[in-house]
């Protein structure tokens, strides 16, 4: 994760919801926010988390920057809007009640572990996101869902349900890498 300024979480979350409006056609909020800074046009991942009254509404992010960060949560915005498999399209209605959240993620980092065990107890809650990979299967949990699933046998558990593997499977196959985010949050005013 390269440094942001410290103006940085208006910019992104202004570029997001601009996206999500433009998709909507919301010409009121679908300001094109111009990419001049250079640290919007430096390689970046993010998520960008939808909640409608403190609940899931959308998640759709990159894990590995593979276009430039203000490009990264336009897309990843529009995504978690219209596009998330688990809900319908963001309505025009919700979208004036939407809370969008823009988490900038480091590069992820193998960790090594000699068993499951060995891997709960390097796993660091509400500081390390994880991703767990095992052959065909794949899932992440942003660094926020520690605030829902504290402990790391739960969390490691859910993750394996995300990845469609059993709760308590493991293997000499699981791989675990580890990154960090830097999280912004918007909440609409009622």
């Amino acid at each position: 994760m390269n440094e942001l300024p410290h103006d940085a979480g208006p910019v992104l979350l202004k570029l997001a919801r601009s996206a999500i409006a433009a998709g909507l056609r919301v010409t009121s909020w679908a300001d094109d926010v111009p990419l001049k800074e250079d640290w919007l046009r430096s390689p970046g991942a993010t998520f960008v988390t939808l909640t409608l009254g403190g609940d899931l509404r959308g998640c759709i992010g990159s894990l590995v920057a593979h276009q430039a960060l203000g490009e990264d949560v336009r897309s990843n915005a529009v995504s978690a809007a219209f596009h998330d498999p688990r809900f319908p399209p963001l309505s025009v209605d919700e979208f004036k009640q939407v809370d969008i959240e823009v988490s900038v993620l480091s590069d992820p980092e193998p960790m090594t572990f000699s068993g499951k065990e060995d891997a709960l107890a390097s796993l660091r809650p509400g500081l390390d996101g994880v991703i767990l990979s095992a052959p065909g299967h794949r899932a992440t949990f942003l660094p926020q869902v520690w605030e829902e699933l504290p402990d790391p046998s739960q969390f490691l558990a859910h993750l394996m349900r995300k990845a469609g593997l059993p709760a308590d499977y493991w293997a000499e196959d699981v791989r675990i890498d580890r990154y960090q985010v830097t999280a912004f949050h918007e909440q609409v005013d009622d």
